[in-house]
């Protein structure tokens, strides 16, 4: 009978193939080793850090990390600041996505037909895409900056009378300055999309509605919006996720004032953390924000995959 012994080691030939199995599985772990613990330095430990700091008074104002319990986050809820933060933030990304929404649905519908310098225009179109927002914004202070800014003088030559409108500072003009150089910047990204599922569309589908006298109207609705409605709800719900995080936008035009009128979720948390310096407070409000986001998150998700009815 064949022994299973290899030749010249007396070893089994079934231990050998376990050693270098285990010796295979060693190496792949070493290889990863040093991936795994990058992101356990910079995700998992800050995590577990974040979760001590919601429960003690990490405050560079006030000496050593007493235990609180839950007053970090009572101090967020019943803070006026923290609610109107978050009505500001709920009115400017609904504001902004509805509005880049609708403009980039008409700029796609206008451009998904092929005419002579389509690709010339489509690239003017989408080079706000590749602006960093603070220059965006920085850019619109400078327009509508009163009275230097030319904003103000354009309006008042069109409407034949001087126009003293302060963008930055008046309400409700700040609100419409902010949505202004949002929707400059983001709507080609709508646009890009939106496009992409335009151009998906079967031609011959158009040929047979019009064949059969639809109206325009008519082929929108029953053809072209069943069409690209996934292709819809993917570009607000990744515009909506990008836009509830507003920041830097705010922080150049309007310094979240006059007051604390603009401030947003994230300015708030930023005025908090890293200008008065209440680390627990930001961390508690950081955490509160998440919590509205992930519910968000889930509720978009959920509807995107959800199975179209044929």
């Amino acid at each position: 009978m064949a022994s299973s012994v290899a030749i010249g080691t007396g070893v089994p030939v079934g231990r050998r193939l376990f050693s270098a199995r285990r010796s295979d599985v060693r190496f792949k772990w070493l290889l990863v080793a040093p991936a795994a613990l990058l992101i356990l330095a910079i995700s998992v430990y800050p995590l577990l850090f974040s979760i001590w700091v919601l429960f003690v008074n990490y405050d560079f104002q006030i000496p050593g990390h007493a235990f609180v319990g839950l007053k970090n986050f009572k101090q967020v809820i019943f803070d006026p600041v923290a609610l109107s933060s978050l009505w500001v933030t709920v009115g400017l990304s609904v504001t902004n996505v509805v509005v880049e929404f609708l403009l980039g649905l008409a700029i796609a519908m206008a451009m998904a037909k092929t005419f002579r310098g389509r690709g010339v225009l489509i690239s003017i179109l989408i080079v706000p895409l590749f602006i960093s927002p603070v220059i965006v914004s920085q850019v619109w202070v400078l327009m509508l900056h009163s009275p230097f800014g030319p904003t103000n003088y354009l309006l008042g030559q069109l409407l034949g009378q001087e126009v003293t409108i302060k963008w930055l500072t008046q309400w409700p003009w700040n609100f419409v300055a902010l949505v202004l150089a949002d929707v400059w910047q983001w709507t080609p990204f709508m646009f890009v999309i939106l496009l992409a599922g335009l151009t998906a569309i079967p031609p011959h589908v158009y040929e047979a509605a019009e064949l059969d006298g639809v109206g325009r109207w008519q082929t929108f609705w029953y053809i072209t919006v069943p069409y690209i409605l996934p292709m819809m709800l993917l570009a607000v719900t990744f515009r909506l996720l990008d836009a509830i995080r507003l920041f830097d936008t705010i922080f150049i035009m309007t310094g979240g004032g006059p007051g604390t009128a603009t401030y947003s979720a994230s300015f708030y948390l930023y005025t908090i953390g890293f200008t008065q310096f209440h680390l627990s407070r930001a961390t508690a409000g950081a955490w509160i924000f998440m919590v509205f986001t992930l519910l968000i998150v889930i509720l978009l998700v959920r509807r995107l995959l959800r199975p179209e009815a044929r």
